[in-house]
């Protein structure tokens, strides 16, 4: 079995740029996705607009075109998949890492299709795939997302969104610009300082003006097939109906597959433990990349200032003795 020199986890816009870096220094190596490329992007909701402006999602020094000031979904899908294409990234797509285990001065990564033996892992595998729950009685019913694409399944329903965030805020508007009716449930006290600076004042407006309702200081307790009981900020509990509950809560990286590898996560906010001047985890020869870093704190990280890690990474492992 050939022995790579690396191998990367999560073949997100992180991930791509980890590889470039490798192929430019001549290392061999795989990239291991388990859906398509940048698999997360592609899950995002359709009309999404980043917050960042195209020169700060650049990869390789490839320039994002775009006629919008503000790329969406699709403009980022066509840059990113452009970019493993024509560089011909080595990318394996639709396989899962089952496991990544050392062995001697080796990893073994076990995957869904094959086993692979390197000197070196990268993990860059995001934080889109689990949603952080409410933990409340019916949360499971079919009614109940925790995802959401586009606005259209709901018009003329009631829907209830769950949180005060930007994907929360642009579900929000979306519905009700598609004649929803409806009523945001927020744990706390405002609208988030993280939305989206041209979006922050539309949703504020609307919530003034009562097209949108929001219960700002309250919690969910239960979710009925046909109603949703929650607690305001007075300690008063509320039913009322609703046709779908749209819980925009966040998500959180595979903590699990994390400490499987032997990663120390610590604290309550399960950070894992790395140098920040090489990426390297506890575990000698195992690096992390992009958002995975910040561990429940998801918003540390983004494509636009995390960049930087793959040429750090690649640097460590040129400068290690033999290790390549």
């Amino acid at each position: 079995m050939k022995i790579l020199d690396v191998l990367i986890v999560g073949g997100g816009p992180i991930g791509l740029t980890c590889a470039l870096e490798a192929q430019k220094n001549q290392l061999s190596y795989v990239i291991i996705e388990k859906g398509t490329i940048v698999n997360s992007l592609y899950n995002y909701p359709l009309y999404m607009k980043f917050f960042s402006t195209p020169e700060k999602l650049e990869i390789n020094g490839v320039p994002f075109i775009t006629t919008s000031l503000k790329p969406g979904r699709q403009d980022a899908l066509e840059y990113y998949q452009g970019i493993a294409r024509h560089e011909k990234v080595n990318i394996k797509l639709y396989e899962k890492v089952e496991k990544v285990f050392k062995q001697d001065d080796f990893f073994q990564v076990n995957t869904s299709k094959s086993v692979y033996r390197t000197k070196h892992v990268i993990i860059a595998t995001g934080f889109y795939d689990i949603p952080k729950l409410l933990n409340v009685p019916g949360e499971g019913l079919p009614k109940v997302k925790h995802y959401y694409k586009e606005p259209y399944p709901f018009a003329q329903q009631k829907v209830v969104v769950i949180g005060a965030s930007n994907s929360a805020v642009d579900v929000a508007l979306e519905t009700y610009r598609k004649g929803a009716d409806v009523t945001m449930i927020i744990k706390s006290a405002e609208i988030s300082h993280r939305v989206k600076y041209w979006v922050k004042p539309d949703i504020e407006n609307r919530i003034k003006e009562g097209s949108i309702r929001a219960y700002f200081n309250s919690e969910v307790m239960r979710i009925e097939p046909e109603s949703i009981v929650f607690k305001d900020e007075e300690g008063q509990i509320h039913e009322i109906e609703n046709d779908f509950v749209l819980a925009m809560t966040g998500y959180l990286p595979d903590f699990k597959f994390l400490e499987d590898t032997g990663i120390d996560l610590q604290g309550e906010l399960s950070k894992p433990v790395y140098d920040p001047e090489t990426m390297e985890t506890n575990i000698k020869g195992l690096y992390l990349a992009g958002v995975v870093c910040g561990g429940v704190d998801t918003h540390l990280w983004f494509i636009e200032n995390s960049r930087v890690h793959a040429q750090m990474i690649i640097e460590d492992i040129l400068s290690q003795p033999h290790s390549v």
